[in-house]
């Protein structure tokens, strides 16, 4: 075999039986790096020779190695019943990897089939790693060095030490051992009768653990009832004076192992005591004397190192140390008894279903035995044989109002519940119904730090997963924590259902996970707020992506955008239906301004990139769709502000026009003044309707003639009404209503904060947590009669909204 692992080749070129001269002659052509030996057990007698003439020489035995082909000579008919074979390569292994692996195939040795071989393979680890040896899928069984294999093929695995060679065990093919591994030097050998083809396999070579045993045997005990032998190194014979063996067992789930002590011969020691140490995951090493019984219940996976003491030799027949020992392996039965107690899990119901028909699983509620239990008070439980996989356990609360006015003022806690540790499995998931009354809403708000929606390219990290839906089914999105959405609302009932990622359990309890509220009817089905961090791109996908949104239903997210900032989006996977009712649209509008800063519907081409200053809503409606659905997933990031300058220019300015009218103010109303201190006149009261002053002034003048279209004074509104409303356009200023004083604080001029927002504890010019304002005037899309709607709740029981101007319809049928 080629250090590549490439089967070796074994050139027959004349193989012929001469009845008259009874020579066999064979011609071998060996692979690199692979050595043959060929010997036989007699010394006198039949000879194999190689070369002619004076060069020919006669042998008991013969070593081919790397180099031109070799002819050899049989100086006897039947050779085969004299000579055998030994074919010999190495593997050497780095602390990094292997050259080759050991392969067998059936054309191997076919010249010399009909002797009896032995295929040998030299094993070099480099310190301190290990050379190890996989024998999947089939596997190994130790047996007796005078035993025989069925198939007559029977291997051996050696230790090379500087004391000499070690046996560490001789094996069958078929069994639990899957790996074995080996420090420093070793051999591993087969051994094929005479006229047996070698099977068609292959053992991976690898590099192994560090380990500090004359060997490591790895062994995968079978589902069930099982029962393996192992036998110490050199069994019969001593095992190595005061040296280690090492067998590690994979024990399925659910079963217990024990092990007991066929033949055991103890030394004489000198030094330390012969011992069997246990190592299991679950507790410390136990080590207990040879003479002592071993554990007949070991549960799980567990370490066995049989040590040996410095024996005393000296003596004449003193023997050494062997063992012969077996490991059995079943179920394992339990009856655990557990009580629960459900009054301070918040309202939740526990939900435990057997799910593996074919498991030994019973249980039991107050005594009556149960395929599925609920337990929504105080209750007995009884496991028997019950383990994780054979049971799941969940959580359940439904929670409704019928009348908004009815409803909690305070939202309800959604609490992952921390349940007994005697139930055989932890908790998979909780769910919570949510059932608004009539027109309401559901508004869910993470307690502690803002969601963000499970994506492609914007995993979670988190151990748990929130899955929002709508109670029919229809998934609205995945979350977890770390995000930038601080509120979601949906206009339907619906469901949360928190789980572990991956499908795991929630082993680690998070006791507060949302908080969940019903408020007044929204006029989308879903809105979301969202508030993103500077370098820290945000994905926002439509509900239900990646399946498509319902027919004719609406989403918008309110999107904060901080001070000197501008929004950048990125519309990706956008998925277009064809529409047979309506249009799916996507618009971009900025707060406080009735013109959308973008718009498309699904049959126009769509810019793929926007930037917005400002807080802006995200609104996207859907058709009725003939063919395909609506998906789209955004991408919004904050960058620094292309603006800023001129903003800055602007508000200067502005500051300067603002002076310069409260100085034309002060000087109008002083002539004002002036002029009312000369003019001392009275008015006469004229039946007609039309006061006129007495002395040189006359009667009154008509339209034309008169001054009363002349300003003493002009209000600085008046004048300057139509620059200060094209500079709130461009975001220098506020809204502004011309019919409104420039003094005193303005209802335009308030924040974008709801109602019950507390911002008294602000400090001056610090930048607040963006919180949504009212969206603009929109026809509902859930289609059923509406009530005055907001996103935020005021004091009283019933919502309104200030309205922010006209927006532009969306979804409308154009």
């Amino acid at each position: 075999m080629s250090s590549s692992g490439v089967p070796l080749r074994l050139l027959l070129l004349t193989c012929v039986a001469s009845t008259v001269s009874g020579v066999l002659k064979l011609t071998v052509t060996p692979d690199r790096g692979t050595v043959f030996n060929i010997s036989s057990s007699q010394v006198k007698g039949c000879k194999v020779c190689t070369g002619a003439g004076s060069s020919r020489q006669c042998s008991p035995s013969l070593v081919i190695k790397d180099g031109p082909p070799v002819s050899m000579e049989f100086e006897c008919s039947r050779p085969q019943d004299v000579f055998s074979v030994e074919i010999v390569r190495s593997i050497e292994c780095t602390t990094k990897l292997c050259n080759g692996h050991i392969i067998l195939a059936a054309s191997d040795s076919l010249p010399l089939l009909n002797f009896n071989r032995k295929f040998t393979w030299n094993l070099k680890a480099s310190a301190p790693k290990a050379l190890k040896i996989d024998f999947s899928p089939s596997g190994m069984r130790q047996i007796n060095p005078s035993e025989r294999c069925p198939d007559r093929q029977r291997y051996t695995l050696q230790a090379f030490q500087t004391t000499g060679s070690v046996t560490v065990g001789k094996y069958c093919r078929t069994g639990p051992v899957g790996t074995a591994q080996v420090p420093n030097q070793g051999s591993f050998s087969l051994e094929v009768p005479a006229g047996q083809k070698l099977p068609n396999s292959r053992f991976d070579v690898s590099v192994g653990e560090e380990i500090k045993t004359l060997a490591k045997i790895t062994l995968m005990l079978p589902k069930g009832t099982s029962s393996t032998e192992l036998l110490s190194p050199n069994y019969p014979d001593s095992f190595p004076d005061d040296d280690v063996m090492e067998w590690y067992f994979q024990v399925p789930d659910n079963q217990k192992t024990a092990i007991q002590f066929l033949n055991l011969t103890q030394p004489l020691c000198l030094k330390k005591d012969t011992a069997m140490e246990y190592h299991s995951n679950a507790r410390r090493a136990t080590v207990r004397s040879l003479k002592e019984p071993q554990p007949e219940d070991m549960q799980g996976k567990f370490g066995l190192k049989l040590r040996n003491c410095e024996m005393d030799r000296r003596r004449v027949g003193s023997p050494g140390l062997s063992l012969k020992l077996r490991v059995s392996s079943s179920r394992a039965r339990s009856t655990v008894s557990c009580k629960v107690d459900v009054s301070r899990m918040e309202g939740l119901t526990l939900h435990i279903e057997r799910v593996r028909p074919a498991s030994d699983c019973q249980m039991k509620m107050n005594s009556v035995p149960k395929e599925k239990i609920t337990v929504a008070s105080k209750s007995e439980l009884t496991f028997q044989d019950c383990f994780p996989e054979d049971v799941h356990v969940t959580a359940m609360r439904v929670i409704e109002c019928r009348r908004l006015k009815d409803c909690p003022k305070t939202p309800a806690r959604l609490s992952v519940p921390v349940l007994p540790t005697c139930l055989p499995a932890p908790l998979s998931s909780v769910t919570w119904t949510l059932r608004p009354p009539p027109h309401g809403t559901v508004e869910l708000t993470s307690p502690t730090e803002a969601l963000k929606q499970s994506l492609p390219g914007q995993q979670c990290n988190s151990s748990i997963l929130i899955k929002v839906a709508e109670d029919d089914g229809t998934p609205i999105g995945h979350f977890c924590p770390q995000g930038a959405i601080h509120t979601v609302q949906i206009h339907t009932n619906m469901s949360v259902t928190v789980s572990g990622v991956e499908g795991k359990a929630l082993r680690t309890p998070f006791k507060h996970v949302l908080n969940a509220l019903f408020k007044g009817e929204i006029s989308e089905r879903y809105i979301f707020t969202v508030s993103p961090k500077r370098g820290t791109p945000v994905l926002l996908a439509t509900p239900g992506w990646p399946v498509g949104m319902k027919s004719y239903s609406t989403v918008s997210w309110i999107v904060s955008v901080p001070p000197k900032m501008d929004a950048h989006l990125m519309f990706a996977n956008v998925s277009q239906p064809k529409c047979s009712n309506r249009h799916a649209n996507i618009k971009v509008q900025r707060v406080g301004f009735p013109k959308a800063e973008y718009s498309r519907r699904e049959d126009e081409d769509a810019e793929s990139e926007l930037a917005v200053s400002g807080n802006f809503y995200l609104n996207m409606s859907n058709c009725m769709p003939e063919k395909g659905y609506f998906s789209v997933i955004t991408e919004v990031s904050l960058r620094k502000s292309k603006n800023l300058l001129l903003t800055v220019i602007l508000s200067v300015v502005g500051a300067l026009l603002v002076l310069v009218v409260a100085v034309l103010v002060v000087v109008c109303v002083v002539i004002r003044k002036k002029k009312k201190k000369l003019n001392h006149q009275v008015s006469i009261y004229n039946p007609n309707g039309t006061s006129f002053l007495p002395g040189h002034n006359g009667f009154p003048k008509t339209r034309e003639d008169n001054e009363s279209h002349v300003y003493a004074s002009i209000e600085d509104t008046l004048v300057y009404t139509d620059l200060l409303r094209k500079g709130a356009e461009m975001g220098v200023y506020g809204e502004f209503d011309s019919h409104q004083p420039l003094t005193g604080h303005t209802d335009s001029q308030k924040p974008l904060v709801s109602r019950d927002g507390d911002t008294d504890d602000l400090p001056v010019g610090t930048y607040q947590q963006f919180q949504a304002p009212p969206l603009p005037v929109r026809p509902l899309s859930h289609g059923q009669p509406m009530v005055d709607n907001v996103l935020y709740q005021t004091d009283g029981e019933e919502e309104h909204s200030p309205s922010l101007g006209p927006r532009l319809e969306p979804e409308g049928g154009n």
